[in-house]
């Protein structure tokens, strides 16, 4: 539960975003045209900067005048609107699936996700966190990179499917102190103050911390009513209340001069589970989970001549994971959850221009995982499940080889090699052919090997319901992709990709015996997937914007022919900006399209369209910025599929309900 102190610092922050002191007022986000756009570099699908045209991969950005205007609350809200992205949310954690994958119980392990280039999966899950629980607000992106295909050859594990890269804004971005505050649905409050600058001795800073408080959402499971079930967990009309309630406390800060820059961020988040998952309680608001999670990073980046670029960092990160799971229906105890992460690194990296033509980069990596320690016991009587210290070593060296062959014709390729200390060695090759037939197009060639090493709580893990398996291997993904990129003057562009991917020893959780309810980690599944994408971008003159896209996809178990579970085989897309009162105030409208997908028990969750509307004005009052956001605006009934395993007699969430129409309401000022 949340300390009283808490919700006063949640108070204060917002205190000041509404305190009217005049002060200089924050520079404008220039809003580029579509060839400006071509020429946008990124960093993340190479390791270094590059237009986005060149770039060996299909790449979406999402700037932060994108998540203002369309009232982008968290990374999964981004997400959910980028072309062959999908969002599951089970009332604890969400879930991103990509190009039709997102198996039941993988928290987020086949993505990559880094910020300013720096690893955020965890060492015990290799979790990457998404939604509220992840450790950065919103506010203080710049700009995210959201890199499709495997990207082992520069990365290693957990790039397998995509590379999420979230670029932080820099003191220059803030200019002075800028607070803001919100209210919303479920009583739902949030606080920020930042400061930053840069400075006339090169020195430039920011700072910022968030406060977030929800009471959550009354939620009514059928499952759960004593009316039609005789799970004995069940409560008279099915209904939670005070059990869905979402906590958290985060900073950051980033310092840089010349060549320097440190950056460190904390977040600690609290969320009730109401679901009675794990076969626990419903409706206790001790049934709980907490995710504690730092960083800190010290980079260094000079350049050794006109051509040579050296970068080495150094990192420290931190993780802790405390669940609470109260009156398991077996056993009728409290059952706790530990888990705590350590570890330190260090990357160093040599890009060279050998000439205009040909650039090679070479790089090496070194984690000491220097903490892996989980324990899981009832608490009365008190019986200790698994009570583990370990620790892990990975060294990996990679190299990416980029040569134009002509003026028009360009070679990417590279490989990485990862030696772990718990399974051995794995080797990952990249290759892409860029070809621009006609000015103003791209079309990539593209093939990728990447890996998802095991984790240490599929490989170690034990519990009362699961046991360890010391010889599980890494997952292997092989994708082909040609993509197809078209600029028609300066207002419109085109993406058209197709794709092929298969999955080998694809890691699943298994019962050991039948109707046992005991499971481990297994390398069992084989998938393939195919998959069309269309998306169009416009930009008229007079500040209307528009992005529609649409994915078709077909993600099957090789073993038996069936489609995954929680795939859907078509999604659309559609974000439209209208400049509604002298380009001061804009309306965002969001609409997205998701077919039908399957259930873990076989069953299916319906299609669903749902709509969001968010207003921005800002400059309307100077140094002033206004929105209100309205999610799900016709109040759809829909829901995600579960993520548990069935276990009869007792009830499992087959479908877990979304929330309905929901608002937030934001103000923020610079001092």
């Amino acid at each position: 539960m949340i300390k009283h102190g808490t919700r006063w610092a949640i108070a204060v922050l917002c205190a000041l975003a509404l305190s009217p002191v005049a002060a200089q007022g924050q520079e404008d986000i220039t809003e580029m045209n579509i060839e400006e756009l071509m020429n946008v570099e990124v960093y993340g699908a190479s390791k270094f900067l590059q237009k986005l045209s060149e770039a060996p991969s299909s790449v979406t950005i999402i700037t932060a005048d994108e998540i203002k205007k369309y009232g982008y609350r968290t990374l999964a809200d981004m997400l959910r609107s980028v072309r062959g992205f999908f969002v599951t949310y089970d009332r604890d954690y969400s879930y991103v699936g990509v190009r039709g994958f997102n198996r039941p119980g993988d928290y987020n392990t086949r993505i990559l996700l880094l910020i300013d280039g720096h690893r955020m999966n965890e060492n015990i899950y290799n979790a990457a966190l998404i939604g509220t629980e992840a450790i950065l607000d919103v506010d203080l992106f710049d700009r995210v990179e959201i890199i499709r295909g495997p990207g082992s050859s520069l990365y290693g594990s957990d790039a397998f499917l995509a590379v999420i890269n979230i670029i932080t804004k820099r003191g220059r971005d803030v200019k002075g102190v800028e607070a803001s505050g919100e209210a919303g649905s479920f009583r739902t409050y949030k606080g920020r103050v930042s400061y930053g600058d840069r400075y006339r001795n090169g020195l430039e800073a920011i700072v910022s911390g968030t406060g977030y408080d929800s009471t959550g959402d009354r939620l009514y499971f059928k499952e759960y009513d004593s009316a039609y079930s005789a799970d004995p967990r069940a409560i008279p009309g099915g209904m939670t209340s005070h059990a869905d309630y979402d906590r958290f406390q985060s900073f950051f800060t980033k310092v840089s001069q010349q060549d320097v820059t440190f950056e460190g961020a904390y977040s600690s988040r609290t969320k009730g589970v109401p679901t009675g998952a794990y076969l626990t309680d419903i409706n206790d608001p001790t049934n709980r989970t907490v995710d504690t999670r730092s960083y800190a990073d010290l980079k260094y980046e000079h350049s050794l001549g006109n051509r040579t670029d050296l970068s080495v960092r150094l990192f420290y990160d931190y993780y802790e994971y405390h669940g609470d799971y109260p009156g398991n229906v077996i056993y009728g105890v409290m059952n706790k959850s530990l888990t705590n992460g350590e570890w330190w690194g260090s990357e160093a990296k040599l890009t060279s221009r050998l000439s205009e033509a040909h650039r090679v980069i070479i790089g090496a990596e070194y984690t000491d995982n220097m903490r892996q320690d989980h324990k899981n016991y009832d608490v009365a009587p008190y019986y200790i499940y698994d009570d583990s210290n370990r620790r892990s070593r990975i060294w990996a060296a990679y190299l990416q080889d980029e040569l134009s062959l002509a003026k028009n014709l360009t070679v990417n390729a590279g490989v990485r090699y990862d030696s772990y200390s718990t399974f051995g060695g794995t080797a990952n090759p990249r290759l892409a052919l860029i070809f621009n037939p006609i000015d103003k197009s791209a079309i990539k060639l593209l093939y990728g090997s990447a890996f998802r090493a095991p984790n240490d709580y599929e490989m170690f893990y034990t519990s009362v319901t699961q046991i360890e398996n010391l010889a599980l291997k890494p997952e292997k993904i092989n994708t082909y992709e040609l993509v197809y990129e078209q600029y028609i003057g300066d207002r419109f562009r085109m993406t058209a990709a197709g794709y092929y991917y298969k999955i080998t020893d694809l890691i699943v959780n298994t019962e050991t015996v039948p109707g046992s309810g005991i499971t481990v980690f297994r390398n069992i599944d084989e998938v393939d997937a195919r998959g069309g994408e269309l998306e169009l971008e416009k930009k008229w003159s007079d500040g209307f914007e528009g992005r529609v896209s649409y994915a078709i996809q077909r993600t099957e178990d090789k073993q038996t022919g069936e489609p995954l579970t929680n795939s859907p085989a078509q999604m659309g897309k559609l974000n439209i900006t209208v400049p509604v009162l002298n380009h001061k105030v804009f309306a965002g409208i969001e609409e997205q399209y998701m077919s039908r997908r399957r259930t873990l028990a076989g069953e299916y969750v319906q299609s669903v369209f749902i709509t969001n509307l968010t207003l921005f004005s800002r400059n309307i009052m100077d140094r002033l910025e206004l929105s209100a956001s309205v999610y799900n605006l016709f109040d759809k009934i829909y829901g995600d599929p579960g993520l548990e395993d069935q276990n009869p007699p007792y009830a499992v969430l087959d479908t877990i309900r979304q929330d309905g129409r929901t608002y937030r309401v934001k103000l923020t000022y610079v001092f």
